[in-house]
């Protein structure tokens, strides 16, 4: 067998592989989005936009409820510089498949969503979102409670005017979405401290939930 038949073979073995886990992946799913949605709502209605800390405090205790084998309570913060955009996130849940994160800035933010192998949802908190898409002459505008649904292969603009914060949530091949959460610190930013806390939690959760049979 000659180098070139070989590296033929690996490489449609390697692709079928990839073919094959991407009909299966649905199966390992633990969060739905519409009770994600509702978690929120819930918190939401409850504190009004008085309290963000509270909103939050409040969100995480329910979601734990909700999963109490997936949920990350440790409220650990981290700057997010990801296409042209920066705020802050705290990782609630990360695994192969799927994360959940909260989200925002005080300050406004805008930039490119990214194009991904994952659904992403991001229901907004406090603030607001906008977004748009190439065709688009009108911008999108997402409120509390609302839920701007990101499909697998799509990407937009958004921007988040003035302060907001949401729960997003994502599902699909996660570790795909990792260029573009680290190619703004590599090649702009150049906050390596971000970038080894961001490897540590992402690194941590999704160990914890292998090893708990999450992928």
């Amino acid at each position: 067998m000659t180098r070139l038949t070989l590296y033929t073979v690996l490489l449609a073995t390697f692709v079928g592989l990839i073919a094959y886990l991407d009909t299966i992946k649905d199966q390992f799913y633990i969060f739905d989005p519409n009770t994600l949605q509702k978690i929120a709502q819930d918190n939401i209605a409850r504190y009004d936009g008085n309290d963000t800390q509270a909103l939050i405090d409040g969100l995480v205790a329910d979601l734990h409820a909700q999963y109490p084998s997936n949920i990350n309570v440790k409220q650990e913060w981290v700057f997010n510089n990801a296409g042209g955009a920066m705020g802050a996130m705290y990782i609630i849940h990360a695994s192969i498949t799927e994360y959940v994160i909260l989200f925002g800035t005080p300050v406004g933010t805008e930039g490119h969503t990214g194009r991904f192998f994952a659904d992403d949802y991001f229901i907004i908190l406090e603030g607001e979102q906008w977004a748009f898409a190439p065709g688009q002459l009108k911008k999108e505008i997402y409120l509390p409670g609302n839920m701007h649904h990101l499909a697998r292969g799509d990407s937009q603009q958004y921007k988040i005017p003035e302060h907001g914060w949401a729960l997003e949530y994502a599902r699909g091949w996660i570790p795909s979405m990792l260029p573009f959460g680290i190619a703004d610190t590599i090649f702009s930013t150049l906050d390596f401290t971000t970038l080894y806390h961001i490897f540590r939690l992402y690194g941590k959760s999704v160990v914890g939930q292998l090893l708990a049979g999450k992928f």
